[in-house]
């Protein structure tokens, strides 16, 4: 673990770490030790007390998350007022629009979906509830940084798929100036950044205070999408994000 727990909690940050491991694919003792440099007797008997309290569960599949932490993320989801109000929305764009709608939020430096409405036509996304995916290599993820210009250079260097060193200047400069554009329009898009054949356009949705509190998108394989169609959805999603921050007491100047 790469920070050290503060004394007393010991206990807990290794048993965080075995539930992470586990959501991250490790499904039998011998990876759950490699993955957190715990002891075998301490992975042990820490996984059969997860698994006692409902956090892990163990069967022919090994360990895979338990019932408990379902029940914990619906009620993490339905405090967040966003999913909610933002729902009625989405239903009433998945509806006129056919494709697949996504509600995400911004945690840390990586995109969070809260929500996805599957599209009726063309290829299945692979995202879904839960996700996570690039900041700047998806529609929403650029639409969650439209108020964050200081950082962008650094969150695209370091998810580039080359190294951060390796990054050539003139794609930087593009995207810097993407995103300018962008942030003027008050929404972005996925050009096929982050699936060959997705893209996507997403707009940002703001809180009473005026700060960008999530996103929403509509994608689409390249048939469904093209340049003319991205183009006039910019007004479609650009308002329905509106409409989202209404609910949140955000005020349009």
């Amino acid at each position: 673990m790469a920070d050290t727990p503060a004394p007393g909690t010991q206990t807990l940050a290794r048993g965080l770490a075995i539930i992470r491991a586990v959501a991250d694919g490790a499904d039998d003792l011998r990876t759950l030790v490699e993955r957190t440099g715990l002891g075998r007797s301490t992975a042990h008997r820490l996984t059969q007390l997860l698994v006692t309290e409902g956090y892990l569960r163990s069967g022919r599949d090994g360990y895979t998350l338990g019932p408990t932490l379902i029940e914990l993320g619906f009620q993490a989801l339905h405090g967040n007022p966003l999913p909610v109000v933002a729902r009625p929305v989405l239903e009433e764009l998945s509806a006129q629009l056919h494709d697949t709608l996504h509600l995400a939020v911004r945690d840390g430096d990586s995109v969070l979906y809260l929500d996805k409405l599957p599209g009726t036509r063309g290829a299945e996304m692979r995202s879904r509830i839960g996700h996570r995916m690039p900041l700047t290599r998806t529609g929403v993820g650029m639409a969650l940084l439209l108020d964050s210009e200081p950082q962008w250079p650094a969150l695209y260097q370091a998810e580039a798929p080359t190294a951060p060193d390796q990054v050539h200047p003139q794609d930087l400069d593009a995207f810097l100036a993407r995103m300018r554009a962008y942030a003027e329009s008050g929404v972005a898009m996925d050009l096929e950044d982050n699936e060959p054949g997705i893209r996507c356009v997403a707009a940002p949705i703001r809180d009473a205070t005026g700060a960008i509190a999530g996103a929403i998108s509509v994608s689409a394989t390249r048939p469904y999408m093209p340049a003319a169609r991205m183009r006039g959805l910019t007004t479609v999603i650009g308002r329905a994000a509106q409409r989202i921050s209404a609910t949140l007491g955000h005020r349009e100047p």
